[in-house]
């Protein structure tokens, strides 16, 4: 195994944003948007941590080779947590609310992904999803922070 070693005066930070507009429960590939923050930075060893300003949203990396893998995930989830459990107190802002909240605590707000050779390391099929929760649109706000050398 091969280590990189880097200076602390080598280190570069940057960080961004960017918007997802979801039309409702799903998840949505943001890879591409991402991809372009990593260039920019110039970074060619490090890390780019993501992260969803949201508690009823949140972060995956999944297949994207295969559309049938975000339904089957998005219905997994749907009746891991359905909505109507009357036991539940949180219920003012919908029935889908706190069902959302409970799917973000299972699942990420943030990712951490290695950058290799200036580009994010990901497998051949992995792709960076936000994952809505809810039922109506949002605009969800993520937070892209890279730091390297």
């Amino acid at each position: 195994m091969k280590a990189n070693r880097f200076r602390l005066a080598d280190v570069k930070q940057l960080q961004a944003h960017i918007e997802i507009a979801t039309t409702g429960q799903g998840l949505y590939e943001m890879t591409r948007q991402i991809a372009p923050f990593v260039d920019q930075s110039a970074i060619r060893t490090g890390q780019i941590t993501v992260y969803c300003r949201h508690t009823s949203a949140s972060l995956t990396i999944q297949e994207n080779a295969d559309p049938d893998v975000q339904i089957d995930l998005a219905g997994f989830f749907a009746r891991l947590v359905p909505e109507g459990m009357d036991w539940l107190r949180h219920t003012s802002e919908g029935p889908d609310d706190m069902p959302a909240h409970i799917k973000a605590a299972l699942t990420d707000v943030s990712l951490t992904i290695p950058i290799a050779d200036g580009a994010m390391a990901l497998g051949t099929w992995q792709g960076i999803y936000l994952f809505e929760h809810r039922h109506r649109p949002h605009r969800r706000r993520v937070v892209l922070h890279a730091v390297g050398e």
